[in-house]
């Protein structure tokens, strides 16, 4: 008996000391949970009970140089349903099936689905969105946000760029400065019970959103609307396939337009061009691409004649050529086993440097490159910086096409002299004429100036490279009079603006492959030509009829300079 006693007052100490251990594990869990945890199963808690909805930031404002908005905000709604806060599903279902135009079975999905929160539809109308609200459907939220909004819809569409579904940027101007533009979402967190239900009367905690910055652009709405206006008449008188134009701040790198004609419609950057409806998949993409496609820095093409620019300058810094030397023009050039031909059939017979400059005589420019050779030619290509890219601040700038030192033969030197065999961007072509005409300086083309914050207060002011001394004064000097020379009395004389000194340079190039028999026209110039304030560059692709640059490109910038040269304060007294 005594033995028996003994083992069962074993077994219970056994069991008590087990209990014991056990309730002393538990309550050493309990103090860790409740000290060392206590943090983390709140926030658990409050997310559990808690209901969070975004607030839109608005994005930031476009304005251009004279702070016309040109990319803005419309106030639109989203519509969701919070599937345990709804107390009539059925008449949820007609009333917001009926109010945005969607089948019923869809809405239903959404509303019957159990989730937090189940968005029926975005980007609705506010006016939609109020009548929804003033419903007063228990589950049914109305939450205000925004929707990009361009004025002008389609004017300067590749440049300014569009947002997506979530406001953010796509192309252009708006992916490039978003940071700066698309702002900070806000919040409204509410409270709700176990069942997902809003507790009546509670607090409701609300983060304010912050909106984005407004970017100010060197763009001006009045210069893109002359440009776009003369680049879709040119476009429709000589059925051309596209028109590009540039007008840029030579002494700084300012871009007052670039028009990719034909433009397409910012509020709508989905919708292709009629006839490409059909299209669908890949094929929809890869439309939808080349439409948005900025031609003026994404695509390269022979310059032709305009590049003679660059022969003559690089020419005069080097000292092989003054505007007195020599030349005599028979109608071609024999280098290697090519004969390489003038625009004019007959030749040119004698010409000093000058007049062939005037009379954009390839002979000529074949000479001064041989003289120059091609080891000290692509120096200066170097030099001028045109081997690389601008810098300019929008996405996807192409890089020049160039022979290889190695592989640039006697051939290959002379068709490059005279902007054959190689292929730039137009605003490799612009930046680089500027620095020839503007003293020495390489600028940066640029559209960005400052950010600012919507309380008006100075986020950033926008700055760029400048590389001096590219060339010099004296030959900067000298290419001013020869390209006014080219507008007075030779091939350019088209773009002569009564009262005003013009200078520039005419192009006709071949696309490839050459038995298209397809061109490019185009004008590059400038003014006052003595002082340069504004420099101009169009293209015309694939004209149908004349194409020579000289003809159909060179009035256009006539026409252009005529109306933004007095807009720009510049006044006509100093002819030619």
């Amino acid at each position: 008996m005594s033995s028996f006693l003994t083992h069962h007052r074993r077994r219970i100490l056994v069991t008590m000391a087990f209990l014991s251990l056990f309730m002393a594990g538990l309550c050493g869990q309990l103090g860790y949970l409740m000290i060392f945890r206590s943090e983390h199963y709140s926030t658990m808690a409050d997310d559990l009970h808690e209901r969070e909805r975004t607030i839109k930031a608005a994005r930031g404002e476009i304005v251009d140089r004279n702070g016309t908005v040109i990319a803005s905000n419309r106030t639109v709604c989203t519509v969701s349903v919070v599937h345990n806060q709804v107390e009539e599903p059925e008449a949820v279902i007609r009333m917001l099936s009926g109010e945005l135009e969607l089948p019923e079975a869809e809405v239903r999905k959404k509303v019957e689905k159990r989730s937090s929160r189940e968005i029926i539809k975005t980007n609705v109308d506010k006016a939609d969105g109020d009548r929804i609200r003033s419903h007063g459907f228990a589950g049914v939220k109305v939450d205000e946000d925004y929707k990009r909004y361009y004025p002008y819809d389609s004017l300067a569409s590749r440049v300014l760029g569009f947002t997506g579904a979530d406001n953010q940027g796509i192309i252009g101007l708006e992916v490039m400065y978003e940071k700066y533009l698309k702002g900070r979402d806000g919040k409204i967190l509410t409270l709700s019970d176990a069942k997902g239900v809003e507790v009546e009367n509670a607090a409701e905690e609300r983060l304010e959103p912050v909106a984005g910055n407004t970017l100010t652009v060197s763009l001006d709405v009045n210069i893109q609307k002359y440009a776009e206006q003369a680049a879709y008449q040119v476009m429709e008188r000589k059925g051309a396939r596209a028109v590009s134009v540039i007008v840029m701040n030579p002494q700084n790198g300012e871009i007052y337009a670039m028009v990719n004609a034909p433009e397409f419609h910012l509020n709508a950057p989905f919708s292709l061009a009629e006839g490409d409806g059909a299209a669908s998949g890949k094929e929809k993409q890869d439309l939808l691409n080349a439409m948005w496609r900025n031609r003026c820095i994404n695509d390269t093409y022979e310059p032709g004649s305009t590049f003679k620019i660059i022969t003559a300058a690089a020419g005069l810094e080097a000292g092989v050529v003054s505007l007195e030397d020599r030349f005599s023009c028979p109608g071609f050039r024999i280098v290697e086993d090519r004969k390489i031909r003038c625009h004019k059939v007959g030749g040119h017979g004698g010409e000093t440097f000058l007049q062939g400059a005037m009379n954009s005589c390839n002979p000529v420019f074949i000479d001064v490159g041989q003289r120059l050779g091609a080891e000290r030619f692509y120096d200066y290509f170097q030099q001028f910086g045109l081997l690389g890219k601008t810098g300019i601040d929008l996405p996807g700038e192409a890089a020049t096409i160039m022979h290889k030192k190695e592989n640039m033969g006697l051939v290959e030197l002379a068709t490059v002299s005279f902007g054959q065999s190689f292929q730039i961007t137009p605003i490799q072509l612009v930046t680089t004429a500027s620095s020839i005409i503007n003293g020495g300086n390489r600028i940066t083309p640029h559209f960005a100036i400052k950010a600012e914050s919507r309380d008006g207060s100075l986020v950033r002011e926008f700055t760029y490279p400048v590389r001096e001394n590219v060339v010099s004064e004296e030959t900067s000097r000298t290419m001013r009079h020869i390209l006014e020379q080219v507008v007075a009395e030779g091939s350019g004389k088209r773009a002569k603006v009564e009262g005003f000194r013009i200078g520039g340079k005419t192009a006709t190039s071949e696309k490839l492959p050459r038995s298209r028999k397809k061109y490019i026209s185009s004008f590059l110039g400038f003014a006052p030509a003595d002082d340069p304030q504004v420099i101009a560059l169009i293209t015309i692709d694939e004209p149908v009829g004349i194409y020579y640059g000289g003809t159909i490109a060179a009035p256009v910038i006539a026409d252009i300079f005529e109306n933004i040269l007095p807009y720009l304060g510049l006044l006509p007294g100093n002819e030619t």
